[in-house]
């Protein structure tokens, strides 16, 4: 079996990247229509995989972006780009998806001339199956923080992308 193509994100997916982002609110963080529409146009890399099996959101350090997580590698790193959101639909778990989307930015971040990714997993709640994947991807932890007013915990890492 061949494995579904990763393709740009086109207007066309938004209705669908909007309910796969939402049923997975609890890791990521709900989204509105008109906050994705937003995001996207801020997005340095937004692909999907597949009629939307799977998708990865990114933002540079020149993103108009609030996110706590995001402001805390600006306030640290001058060139980054932030993972804020990977989501794997349901039926489609097991197929190296969150994998192949990563080595593709990953590929992407080197073409741009950046250097640094940058993302955050829970520690409260805790996800330690995340924890483990990046760190099979060769993602360090560089701090942690608690957001929301304490009612969630993360940890910060990075990956350095070779010139």
């Amino acid at each position: 079996m061949t494995a579904a193509p990763i393709s740009r994100v086109s207007r066309q997916d938004e209705a669908a990247i909007l309910a796969l982002n939402n049923e997975h609110a609890a890791e990521l963080s709900w989204l509105e229509p008109e906050r994705l529409s937003f995001l996207l146009s801020e997005a340095f890399y937004i692909r999907r995989i597949g009629s939307l099996e799977a998708f990865i959101m990114t933002f540079d350090q020149d993103a108009r972006y609030d996110s706590p997580n995001f402001l805390w590698f600006r306030e640290r790193y001058p060139r980054f780009v932030y993972v804020d959101r990977v989501v794997v639909a349901g039926e489609a778990r097991g197929r190296g998806h969150a994998r192949r989307l990563y080595e593709d930015l990953f590929a992407e971040v080197a073409r741009a001339g950046h250097s640094i990714v940058t993302c955050e997993v829970n520690a409260d709640p805790p996800n330690p199956v995340s924890d483990a994947f990046h760190a099979a991807l060769g993602f360090a932890e560089v701090g942690d923080a608690v957001i929301h007013g304490g009612k969630k915990a993360v940890r910060y890492y990075l990956r350095q992308i070779a010139d």
